[in-house]
């Protein structure tokens, strides 16, 4: 009783010292911002109190979702979800009369994805899907996540298909280049070689779980491992002509899932 005399004293005199808040995870980082340059740097800013409120930005789809309603008798809906390289695939030019549905998001990453897949994929009721995602998580605009994260978001969209008993079909990441003025930079932010990496991990991956594997990468490549010219302008999205070369591996693809 005499040791407690004095603690009971201090905290009497208000000299207690306070202790500190108890927090499990440890402080967070501080990231020095890069300069983005003259278009993408304020395209960035005016993105994040969006992405503050809604992350995965489901709420783009919401309306096109509800007005799009569960598939009739007999058809085979396919949706593709990506970043701009589908938001910018017009399905019903190069797939006329397929039940095929585009729910791509430009800028977007496979976090992102991850997100609104119950809402753009599952609750659509498709007979399966295409995955088209990854080339924004290395270039880092939104997110910079390590290899293995990128993995392991693949791994959940996956997870959720056969969930719901949706056929997977991904496809390969497509290469890149910097042959133009638009396309100046592009490669100092989207190495190659991680890039191949990513897709060499993908084509395991879709052979080990029986899923489709649309190698974009190898109808579009060039003879130095870089997007040719003839099919992009950018050295990232595809012209028309590149989407044509597309086209055809993604529709094979599908037609051996779907027969399965």
């Amino acid at each position: 009783m005499l040791r407690l005399l004095p603690a009971l004293a201090l905290i009497a005199s208000g000299a207690a010292a306070k202790e500190p808040d108890y927090q499990s995870a440890p402080p967070r980082k501080t990231i020095a911002e890069r300069d983005w340059g003259p278009w993408l740097g304020p395209f960035r800013q005016a993105l994040i109190p969006s992405l503050m409120t809604d992350f995965g930005e489901q709420y783009l789809y919401a309306d096109a979702n509800r007005a799009l309603g569960l598939p009739r008798a007999g058809e085979r809906r396919v949706v593709f979800i990506g970043d701009s390289i589908t938001d910018r695939w017009d399905l019903a030019r190069y797939f006329p009369g397929r039940p095929y549905v585009n729910r791509g998001i430009g800028s977007q990453v496979t976090a992102q994805m991850v997100l609104r897949f119950q809402q753009d994929v599952v609750a659509l009721h498709p007979e399966a899907v295409v995955i088209l995602a990854g080339i924004n998580d290395v270039h880092g605009v939104l997110q910079r996540p390590t290899r293995e994260q990128i993995e392991r978001n693949w791994t959940a969209m996956a997870d959720l298909a056969e969930r719901h008993h949706i056929r997977v079909v991904f496809g390969s990441i497509l290469p890149v280049h910097d042959y133009t003025d638009a396309a100046r930079g592009v490669l100092s932010d989207r190495n190659p070689a991680e890039l191949i990496a990513l897709n060499d991990w993908l084509r395991a991956f879709c052979r080990d779980r029986g899923y489709g594997y649309a190698d974009y990468w190898s109808v579009l490549v060039d003879d130095r491992g870089r997007l040719a010219r003839s099919w992009s302008d950018d050295g990232v999205h595809p012209i028309a002509a590149g989407y044509a070369r597309m086209a055809p591996v993604v529709a094979a693809t599908l037609e051996k899932v779907l027969q399965r």
